[in-house]
Order: structure tokens, then C-alpha cells, then sequence
């Protein structure tokens, strides 16, 4: 069975949506079509032109990389610059490159958890929370089927609130309407208003996940035209943004931290401000820059 591009791409931005990611970034597909089949995928942190020859000497024709290869404005192609010879050649030999960068570090479960884990820190939590990501979500069904709607906006990505799930208010009411030519109403009769008991149902989803849960919703709602309101809403979305912060379960000593970081990310030497502290029990870490 053959997987197109466009699957690992969405399976990907399904992780790291590209609505996490910096302004100033430039992630998702960046050559190539996602059309193609794919025939091998070689991940990288870095898209050069030894990765591309190694992809061609490989048979892979999907590059996975975190850092893009397109930053800024391209105004040439030519193969003056490391940028253009990596275009070129992986345009030449039909590899895409697609790219989550910080839409990766961006996501709870992204670069600064891993780094926290490896780590052993605990109470973790997101440093610097990104602004305006979430949205409520309001729609109006029939009582019988609320709760198949509710599962179906809980299944595309609604109803999360901290460490809490299945998260929503419900009401019942009246909802009214008349069905007018060419419809096929699922209760009711044409040219007639009709009184309904529906159940209003609210709940927030991620701004990055509001297409995949109104098509959900929309998919288990029983109505013919289904009724629905999106409110922008202020509250911090807890689980997206840069950096985090985390507490080793007994205190460490400045030395002890120092040797721990050297030895969990096997690295000879590392840099620090020199500030003396006698121990430290919570920490931040970011990934990148």
C-alpha cells in the first residue's frame, strides 16, 4: 500500500499545527508536491546538500527537517548560495522537504518537553504561553443526539481544559425554525415553524484544531443546515507556547545540575552565565534560540 506525501504531511501538522509556528518562521511543505507517492523519508535537523545526496543515495524522496531551508525571500535560483544549490538539487532529483520548526517547539508535547524529561524535572509547565489560540465553540442540537455530537466535537480536538478532558456546559431550550423550499428537514414540515427541544452545547477547542472539530460536529448533527457559533475567547491556552518550566524532586547542587546536562545530552563542553547558586530545584528550559 503506497502513502502519499500529503498523508505524512497531515500526520505531521496534525502534531505541530502550522498555526503554532513563529511569525517569523516559515514551516510546512517547502518543495515538491504532495502528491508524489513516497518511496523513503530521511529526518534531519539540518537540510544540506550532503543530506540531500544522502537522500538520493537512498531512494528517499521526503526530507523531514526542523530547521527550514527557505527562511527569507527567495528573489534568484541559482546555485550562488548554500540555500539555492539545496533547492536545486532537491528540485533536480524530485525530494520534497517539508519543515516543524517552531511549531514543534510550540506544542506541549514538543522539543522543551523532551528536554524537561530527559532532564527528570516534574510539574511541568509551558514558560511563555502563546496569546489568543483558543475559541468557543457553540452549536444547538436535538436532544436525542447530543451526546453523539459532543463526542464527535470532543474526538476533533474541543473540550480540554488544563489537565481536564471532555470538558463542556449544556443547557436545554427551545430552538425554532421553518423549512423552506428545497429542503428536507430531518424534523418538522416545510412551510411550517417548528419548535424543537434542543441542547445547546459550548465548549473551547484550539484555534489550530477548529476546522477538523466543525467538521466532526457537523458530521454527527442530525440537521440538515446546522446552526453554529464560533467567540473568540482571551483565556491562555496552557499547552502551547515556548519554553517550559519544570522541579527535580529533591534539590541539586550547582555542580550536579552542570554534570547532569553534560551527561543527558552527551556534550563535552557547555556555556553558562557563571552566577554561583548553592542549589536549584526549578528550572526553564528552551529549545533553540
Amino acid at each position: 500500500m503506497r502513502m502519499k506525501i500529503s498523508e505524512v504531511t497531515k500526520y505531521l501538522e496534525e502534531i505541530a499545527p502550522l498555526q503554532l509556528q513563529e511569525s517569523y518562521d516559515n514551516a510546512g511543505l517547502q518543495t515538491g508536491s504532495n502528491d508524489n507517492d513516497v518511496k523513503g523519508i530521511l529526518c534531519t535537523i539540518d537540510v544540506t546538500e550532503e543530506v540531500i545526496d544522502e537522500a538520493i543515495s537512498h531512494g528517499d524522496n521526503l526530507v523531514v527537517a526542523h530547521h527550514p531551508v527557505i527562511f527569507r525571500e527567495l528573489r534568484t535560483l541559482t546555485d550562488r548560495t548554500f540555500t539555492e544549490r539545496v533547492l536545486i538539487k532537491a528540485i533536480r532529483n524530485d525530494i520534497a522537504i517539508y519543515v516543524a520548526h517552531t511549531n514543534l517547539d510550540n506544542i506541549y508535547s514538543g522539543v522543551n518537553k523532551m528536554i524537561c524529561d530527559k532532564l527528570g524535572l516534574t510539574n511541568q509547565k509551558v514558560l511563555d504561553v502563546l496569546k489568543n489560540q483558543l475559541v468557543k465553540l457553540v452549536t444547538f442540537v436535538p436532544v436525542g443526539h447530543a451526546a453523539k455530537v459532543r463526542e464527535a466535537m470532543f474526538g476533533g480536538g474541543a473540550g480540554h481544559i488544563g489537565n481536564y478532558d471532555y470538558c463542556s456546559y449544556n443547557i436545554t431550550g427551545q430552538g425554532t425554525f421553518r423549512a423552506g423550499e428545497g429542503t428536507n428537514p430531518f424534523v418538522g414540515e416545510k412551510g411550517k415553524m417548528h419548535s424543537e427541544d434542543e441542547v445547546r452545547i459550548e465548549t473551547v477547542v484550539p484555534r489550530s484544531r477548529l476546522r477538523e472539530c466543525i467538521s466532526s460536529m457537523i458530521a454527527a448533527h442530525p440537521y440538515e443546515e446546522v446552526a453554529y457559533d464560533v467567540y473568540p475567547v482571551e483565556n491562555d491556552y496552557q499547552k502551547t507556547g515556548a519554553g517550559m518550566t519544570g522541579e527535580f524532586t529533591e534539590p541539586v547542587s550547582q555542580d550536579a545540575l552542570l554534570a547532569l546536562i553534560k551527561n543527558t545530552f552527551c556534550t563535552p563542553v557547555i556555556r553558562y552565565s557563571g552566577i554561583e547558586k548553592k542549589e536549584y530545584r526549578k528550572i526553564a528550559v528552551c529549545g533553540g534560540s
